[in-house]
C-alpha cells in the first residue's frame, strides 16, 4: 500500500502546475471537410502524426488534463461524418492528453491555432480534407445537388441554364449575429437560402446552387471559388445582421462591392463585420493559395460592379413590395465575399436579427417564404433585362470551361 501511495505521488508531481482543461469542444462535419475545434483559456501546445491499418490521426495535447469536456468528443461523432469513424481520448503520459481519430478514409490534416476572437477563446483547430482530390471542390461541397449539364441536342449549339449561386452566410464555428432571443444568423440564412434555391429551380432556364447546405463553416474566399468553379452567372449572399451597439435598425438592404470605399459609415461597419467571418470561423491563412489572393484583391471589376448594382436594384425593388427597406438604394462597401472579378454579386441583409420584432419574423416560415419569393422575383427580373445574355457552353475538350457574355441594359 505504501509503494502504491508513493507512485501515485510521483505521478501527481509529474503533472505540470500549469496544466489546463479545455473549456469547449465542437465537431463540424461537412461534405468537403470535417472540423474539430478545442477551445481553451490559453493556447494549447500540440503535436500530431498519422498512423495506418487502420488510418488514424493522433493529436497529443501538452500540458492539458483530461476533463469532462474532452470526454464529450467520442459521443460528438456523427454516423454520417464522411471522415471520422470514432474518437478516443485519454491520458497518454504525465502532462500529455492524447486524442485519437480513427478515420473512414485517408485524410490530409490541417492543424493550426487561433487566437481569441468574438465569443471564442484560444482554439486548436483540426481540419480533415480528403487525401485525394481538390480542396473545397464545388463537386464535393455541393454533394447531392445536380451538376449543370449542357444540352445533348446535336442540332443546336450546346446551351446551359443561367447558374445562380445562393450563399447562406456564416455557418459552423461562425454563427454570425445573434438576436435577443438567441437566434443565430447562420440558422435563418440557411433556411431562407434553401427556399430561394427551391424557387429558382422552378424557373425555366435557371439552375441554383447553395454554397453550403448544412451547418458548417466555409471561408469567404472559398465561397467565391465555389461560384467560379460552377461557372456561375450570378452570386447572391444571404445575411441577417445586427446593427451597431445602441442602434435600433429595421428593414431589408442590399449591398454591392465598392472599389473606392463604402457609400456610408453603416456600410463600412457592416463590411468590416462580415469580413471578420474568416477570423471567427477560423481560417489557416498560411495555406491560402495564390489563386484566392488574386481573386480577393483583383480590383479590375468595374463592369461587374455595374452589373451587380443593376441586380441589386431589381432585388431591392421586388423586396420593397413585401417588406420595409432600410435603404432605398443599393449600398456599396468592400465585402470580401462579393469580390469575384467576373460574376455580378450582391449581399442581401434580409432583416436585422438584433431587432426583437424582426428576429421573430426571420424564424417565421411564412415570412421566410415571402422574402425568398421577393428575392427570386428580383433575380428573375434582372435576368429578363438581359435579352442579349449569351448562355453558351464551349466544348470541353482538354478541360475547357464555360464562358459568359453580358451586355448591360
Amino acid at each position: 500500500m505504501l509503494l502504491g501511495w508513493w507512485f501515485a505521488c510521483l505521478w501527481l508531481f509529474a503533472l505540470p502546475a500549469r496544466a489546463q482543461e479545455p473549456s469547449a469542444v465542437r465537431l463540424w462535419p461537412s461534405p468537403d471537410y470535417t472540423r474539430l475545434a478545442i477551445e481553451s483559456r490559453q493556447p494549447i501546445e500540440y503535436k500530431y502524426f498519422q498512423l495506418g491499418d487502420p488510418d488514424r490521426l493522433v493529436i497529443d495535447l501538452h500540458d492539458v488534463a483530461p476533463n469532462a469536456v474532452l470526454d464529450r468528443l467520442p459521443a460528438a461523432v456523427q454516423a454520417d461524418d464522411p471522415f471520422i469513424a470514432s474518437i478516443r481520448v485519454g491520458l497518454n503520459r504525465p502532462g500529455v492528453t492524447r486524442v485519437v481519430l480513427t478515420l473512414k478514409v485517408p485524410v490530409r490534416p490541417s492543424v493550426f491555432s487561433l487566437p481569441p476572437t468574438g465569443d471564442y477563446g484560444d482554439r486548436l483547430v483540426v481540419d480533415l480534407y480528403p487525401a485525394q482530390g481538390k480542396r473545397f471542390s464545388a463537386a464535393q461541397i455541393l454533394e447531392g445537388q445536380d451538376q449543370p449539364r449542357a444540352s445533348q441536342s446535336p442540332a443546336a449549339p450546346p446551351q446551359r441554364k443561367v447558374i445562380v449561386v445562393v450563399d447562406p452566410g456564416h455557418g459552423g464555428e461562425d454563427p454570425g449575429a445573434t438576436g435577443p432571443d438567441g437566434v443565430h444568423e447562420k440558422t435563418v440564412t440557411l433556411a431562407i437560402g434553401k427556399r430561394i434555391k427551391a424557387l429558382l429551380d422552378q424557373q425555366p432556364g435557371i439552375k441554383a446552387y447553395l454554397t453550403r447546405n448544412g451547418d458548417y463553416f466555409i471561408p469567404l474566399g472559398e465561397r467565391v471559388k465555389i461560384a467560379q468553379e460552377l461557372h456561375a452567372d450570378l452570386f447572391v449572399s444571404i445575411h441577417a445582421d445586427s446593427a451597431p451597439p445602441g442602434v435600433i435598425a429595421e428593414g431589408t438592404s442590399v449591398y454591392a462591392l465598392s472599389e473606392k470605399g463604402a457609400t456610408s459609415v453603416a456600410a463600412r461597419w457592416l463590411a468590416r463585420n462580415e469580413n471578420a467571418s474568416d477570423l471567427v470561423g477560423g481560417v489557416n491563412f498560411n495555406v491560402r493559395d495564390k489563386y484566392l489572393r488574386r481573386t480577393l484583391f483583383d480590383l479590375s471589376q468595374t463592369a461587374t460592379i455595374n452589373d451587380s448594382l443593376k441586380l441589386g436594384h431589381d432585388v431591392l425593388d421586388a423586396v420593397a413590395k413585401m417588406n420595409p427597406l432600410h435603404y432605398s438604394h443599393v449600398e456599396q462597401a468592400a465585402f470580401a465575399v462579393l469580390k469575384s472579378p467576373d460574376i455580378p454579386s450582391v449581399l442581401v441583409e434580409t432583416a436585422y436579427i438584433s431587432n426583437p420584432v424582426e428576429e421573430k419574423q426571420l424564424i417565421d416560415p411564412v415570412f421566410q417564404e415571402k422574402l425568398a419569393k421577393a428575392i427570386v422575383t428580383g433575380i428573375v427580373d434582372y435576368i429578363h433585362h438581359q435579352p442579349s445574355w449569351e448562355r453558351t457552353r464551349l466544348a470541353e475538350e482538354g478541360g475547357g470551361s464555360a464562358r459568359r457574355g453580358m451586355r448591360g441594359r
